[in-house]
């Protein structure tokens, strides 16, 4: 409400949903969870594990920025050096390039906008979503808002009335909803783009150097050397990341060692005057003298901030903390000190920019620095193509990717998954890019795009953050945008003038990837609100359970299904086909929450559906997009036993009066407190109770029994088409493109993993 600070809001929408309450919704659950407690933040363990954190991110977080060292001055400088000051402006945009977006933009602003600790476009999407009302699935229910991390801290009342006028207009724009759709996407997009040129680029950049050994080593060799490499790469992804990850952080330890000391050793020898690069004004001259081709120069420097999204996206297996302490202690100085020595090298040596990186290398250090780019540059491959396994992941959450199986790799680390489909696909691009751009100069005009258009978009979501949920000061946002946002724009147009020169090789894999997600998501779309338009009334259910046509037999059948609100219509379908009901009957919802994670005693909502002697209920089964689905143990057991508990306390306690001190308390007690000076209130109640315990104890003796007699689970394989009288457009989407993807991916129940021995699946067709 306008004019109360955030804690007296939350404080007033508590007393309210306990007030009034709600007979028709799946309310009761969600107020009588048990046993949850909410964990420590864990930006509250002590410096000990945030070391320890720490040291393992460098090794997953750092390995694609870490390597940037190795491209970026031959990258910029692809036509040679005209002028020696012109070394001192590179590094002056280097260095304050650096330290603008990954350390002052990422570290000490972004990083603050991670969703319950997980970071990336999805979770600045599901920050927003969970603010305002601009998702397009209407499947939002009010005790979504009780998942103890579903709500958001928000400031006092500062800057409130602009906050909700730009709520309101969001909310009241399917512009501004489709919008943020289409630029999650388009991040989502890139981001796997990235996957495919990171691999390519620094696999590349690190087998280049063993010409400086081998004069025989010609490209082609290179080349193929490189694609070996990738192969084996992406061929030992299906055993995970958890069986090498943490054996990556004293390998990168390694690399910032020798680029950190070697840099130190070349700025020594060669020329330390170059420390004056920290003056503003080189970057000035390096533009006046050079004009338009500075411009197009930006293109290389901008490739020393690659794989900085990795920080944020990545902060989930870290802490905030964490990432601060690695990036400020280790990562960021020895970057500074590795492009510091490289540019007082080339000072001395203007022939030696093609191979600066190797060329730099003192004689001694080269065949254990060579190795260790090799193993560096793996390792950034690595983390960018599990950073794609992951956002996929994300993706098909909010019904934005065709479904695919998603292995998860790891017991002990959360969010390391393996989708095979993917990485046969990544693996293929990765081969044709290296096999036909061959350099690492056209890969660097390619690589740039990706880069800048996903900072882009983040510094987007990030004003919409700072303006809706932090409720920052206008001043600070206009500051923000004048100078992140002038920086990262100043980039995009460098990247994009390189177009034809291999920049469109992002924006193809994006327009490819656009075009699918459009079509799945806009199919998904159609297919909820079809279902919503064509539910089944409870008075419907009744009358099709209680037909003298239907027979009850034994077993407990899970009938799923993506719609919330209500029984969807091909269960009509499947009675008017198969004249039989079993004897207990759970509609299963599996619905994502715009949060990484929801707790497991969180996770299910039930509703009884009347008359209760149907044995008919409702269920939504809530998942964030981090979470592990169907996996943490049998699904159909773990129904059953919530069940079980939910029959136990709704029956138990029905909520309609809540005393002051917030205790819910039952129909019966409340008999017995207005009629207390009846003489047989006490012998009322103490009935009462006990035929509640009588019913409370059939219930769930049927419930067993049923699961005892059989488990069947029931799928909906819907066909979609579209409707008479469409357009030639809509015609196209959903007859050919959509069913061609749909005919190509895996079926509903391989992604579930259902036994296939108690699966039937009911077909439907839905006219949309």
């Amino acid at each position: 409400m306008p004019g109360l600070r955030g804690d007296e809001t939350r404080e007033g929408e508590d007393l309210e949903s306990k007030t009034l309450f709600r007979m028709d919704s799946l309310h009761m659950e969600s107020g009588t969870v048990h046993g949850h407690t909410h964990l420590p933040s864990r930006d509250s363990k002590d410096w000990y594990v945030i070391l320890q954190l720490a040291f393992q991110s460098i090794g997953i977080v750092y390995g694609d920025i870490g390597t940037s060292p190795l491209y970026v001055y031959s990258s910029t400088f692809t036509d040679g050096v005209k002028d020696n000051d012109d070394i001192l402006g590179v590094l002056s945009l280097v260095f304050y390039t650096l330290t603008l977006i990954p350390l002052f933009k990422y570290v000490f602003i972004v990083l603050k906008a991670n969703d319950n600790g997980d970071g990336g476009t999805f979770a600045l999407y599901s920050l927003i979503c969970r603010y305002a009302k601009v998702g397009l699935i209407p499947s939002q229910q009010a005790e979504d808002r009780d998942v103890s991390n579903f709500r958001l801290e928000l400031p006092s009342s500062r800057s409130l009335k602009r906050a909700s006028k730009l709520k309101s207009k969001m909310e009241k724009s399917n512009f501004a909803k489709f919008f943020l759709l289409f630029a999650t996407m388009l991040g989502t997009s890139m981001v796997i783009g990235d996957g495919v040129l990171t691999p390519c680029i620094s696999v590349l950049s690190a087998v280049n150097g063993i010409k400086e050994a081998a004069d025989s080593m010609t490209e082609d060799k290179i080349v193929w050397i490189s694609v070996a490499i990738l192969v084996c790469l992406f061929m030992v992804q299906r055993f995970g990341t958890d069986k090498v990850g943490y054996s990556f952080a004293p390998i990168i330890c390694v690399w910032f060692a020798l680029i950190g000391g070697i840099g130190v050793y070349n700025f020594i020898k060669f020329d330390p005057t170059v420390v004056k690069a920290i003056n503003p004004k080189y970057i000035i001259d390096y533009f006046t003298r050079n004009k338009k081709q500075a411009w197009i120069s930006l293109g290389g420097v901008v490739l020393a901030i690659t794989g900085t999204e990795a920080l944020f996206a990545d902060v989930g297996h870290f802490t905030v903390r964490s990432i601060q302490v690695s990036m400020c202690t280790v990562t960021y100085p020895a970057l500074i000190l590795a492009y510091t020595g490289q540019a007082s090298f080339l000072r001395k040596h203007h022939e030696d920019f093609r191979d600066l990186f190797f060329k730099s290398i003192p004689h001694g250090l080269y065949w254990p620095m060579f190795v260790v780019a090799v193993l560096a540059s793996i390792i950034a491959s690595q983390a960018m193509i599990s950073g794609t396994f992951s956002i996929i992941q994300q993706s098909l959450s909010l019904g934005c990717f065709p479904r695919v199986k998603i292995v998860h790799t790891s017991a002990k680390h959360e969010g390391q998954v393996y989708i095979p489909e993917v990485n046969y696909l990544l693996m293929l691009a990765c081969v044709g890019v290296t096999i036909g751009f061959r350099t690492t100069k056209k890969i660097g005009n390619a690589y740039g795009i990706a880069v800048v258009f996903v900072m882009t978009l983040t510094s987007s979501f990030m004003v919409l953050v700072m303006i809706m949920i932090w409720k920052t000061h206008i001043l600070l946002v206009i500051s923000y945008v004048v100078v992140i946002g002038s920086i990262e724009l100043l980039y995009l147009s460098s990247v994009l003038y390189k177009f034809d020169q291999g920049g469109y090789l992002p924006l193809a894999f994006a327009l490819v990837l656009m075009v699918i997600m459009y079509i799945w998501n806009n199919v998904y779309r159609r297919k909820y609100y079809y279902e919503l338009d064509n539910k089944i009334s409870p008075e419907m259910v009744k009358e099709l359970a209680t037909s003298t046509n239907i027979n009850r037999i034994p077993g407990l059948a899970i009938f799923y299904s993506e719609l919330v609100h209500g029984i969807p219509p091909i269960f009509k379908h499947y009675m008017e086909n198969v004249p039989a009901l079993h004897s207990a009957l759970i509609f299963v919802s599996i619905k994502s929450l715009p949060i990484s994670k929801v707790p497991m005693e969180e996770r299910f909502l039930f509703r009884r559906v009347d008359p209760s002697d149907l044995y008919v209920f409702r269920c939504v089964v809530r998942y964030g997009y981090n979470d592990v689905r169907f996996e943490e143990e049998p699904f159909e057991r773990l129904l059953v036993e919530r069940l079980k508990e939910f029959i136990r306390e709704g029956m138990l306690m029905i909520p309609t009066l809540t005393p002051s001190n917030g205790d819910t308390v039952s129909v019966e007690l409340q008999e017995g407190l207005i009629y207390s000076e009846n003489e047989n209130a006490d012998t009322t109640r103490i009935e009462e109770g006990r035929r509640c315990q009588e019913d409370v104890d059939k219930d769930i003796e049927k419930v067993d029994r049923a699961a005892l007699a059989g488990i069947v689970h029931l799928i909906g394989e819907t066909e979609v088409i579209a409707e008479k009288g469409s357009g030639f457009g809509k015609k196209v989407l959903i007859n050919t493109f959509y069913n061609i993807l749909k005919r190509n991916l895996r079926q509903t129940d391989k992604v579930f993993d259902i036994p296939h021995k108690r699966l039937l699946k009911v077909g439907m067709i839905y006219e949309l």
